[in-house]
This record gives structure tokens, C-alpha cells and sequence, in this order.
């Protein structure tokens, strides 16, 4: 499945870049399904940011339905090689849960259109059925639908709404500054 999102961020380029590579540990958990996200490793050249950051989701599961799934099914970790020059994220989804089952991965590029930042977010989500070993046929099917479910259709409202965090943050931002 191929995801597809463009956001418009009304600041300079330079501005939403940083903001998005530098504040997602804090605009993250405001994200509809995630519970936590935590900043594991960074390392900084004067090209490159590199994060790993784990991310725990389910905050718009019911409670009930949690307690019933493993928690592994709510828990990703996320690698990103940011290019300072280029304004570009490479990024890359390893799921705690079917790892050998999921692939998920994408591209950011931040565009300098004038008076704002055009953010295009382009993932790709995989789910290998075959690479699955040990459950159940009837579970199966079940297992794959919410696995997809977790992923292909969580991540494009996410991708939407950090779009929307890092506008409402930069304005707050700009609005304490000149007060």
C-alpha cells in the first residue's frame, strides 16, 4: 500500500524542518493512536541527524481491546536519517511485533514554497503473510487485518496531524516570543 500526504506549513523551510526533526519527542504523543515516544539514540554530523525512536501506540484503542493483544502489537521502533542539505527524511518502521511480516518505510522532503512549507510524506506499508510462522490459519486472517489496520491506516492521519501540531506549535511559539 503507498501513502500520500502533503502538508502545508505556514513557516520558512528551515523552521519546520528543525521543528519536525528536533520536537517530534514532544508533538508526537499528541498524535491520535500513540501513547509514547521516546528519543532512544541521536547522532549529529554537520550533514545528518540520525534518530531511533520507539513509539508506543494504541491511545485510540479501547482500553479492553489492549488488555486482550499483546502489547509488542502497539510498539514500533522508527529509524530516520535527516539531510540537513537537502531537507529530506529517510525513514524506516521496524514493528516489535511480526518483524519478519511488516515492512513499512518513507520519504519527507520539505519544499521552500514562498510564504510557507510544503511537506510531502511518501510511505510504503507491506505485509508478508507468508513470512508469519506459528498461528493459526483461521487467526491469521484476523491477525493481518489488524496488523494493517495498525499500520497502513494509522500512519497517514499521523503523517496529517504532525503537519497540524508543528503549525499550531510554531504559531504558539511565535506568539510567546512576542509577548
Amino acid at each position: 500500500m503507498e501513502i500520500s500526504v502533503d502538508s502545508q506549513v505556514s513557516f520558512s523551510r528551515p523552521l519546520v524542518y528543525s521543528t519536525y526533526r528536533d520536537k517530534l519527542v514532544e508533538l508526537g504523543p499528541y498524535l491520535p493512536n500513540v501513547r509514547s515516544l521516546q528519543l532512544k539514540s541521536r547522532q549529529e554530523t554537520e550533514r545528518q541527524v540520525r534518530l531511533v525512536l520507539e513509539w508506543h501506540g494504541g491511545g485510540d484503542i479501547p482500553a479492553a481491546a489492549r488488555t486482550l493483544l499483546s502489547e509488542k502489537l502497539f510498539a514500533w521502533t522508527e529509524y530516520d536519517v535527516w539531510d540537513n542539505n537537502e531537507f529530506t527524511v529517510d525513514w524506516r518502521i521496524e514493528t516489535h511485533a511480526y518483524r519478519e511480516a511488516v515492512f513499512c518505510a518513507g520519504k519527507n522532503r520539505f519544499l521552500d514554497r514562498g510564504n510557507y512549507t510544503l511537506v510531502e510524506s511518501r510511505a510504503e506499508v507491506r505485509i508478508d503473510l507468508s513470512a508469519i510462522q506459528g498461528i493459526p490459519p483461521f487467526l491469521l486472517g484476523q491477525l493481518v487485518n489488524l496488523v494493517e489496520e495498525l499500520l497502513s491506516k494509522k500512519i497517514e492521519p499521523n503523517l496529517v496531524r504532525m503537519g497540524q501540531n508543528v503549525q499550531k506549535y510554531l504559531e504558539q511559539t511565535q506568539k510567546n516570543q512576542s509577548c
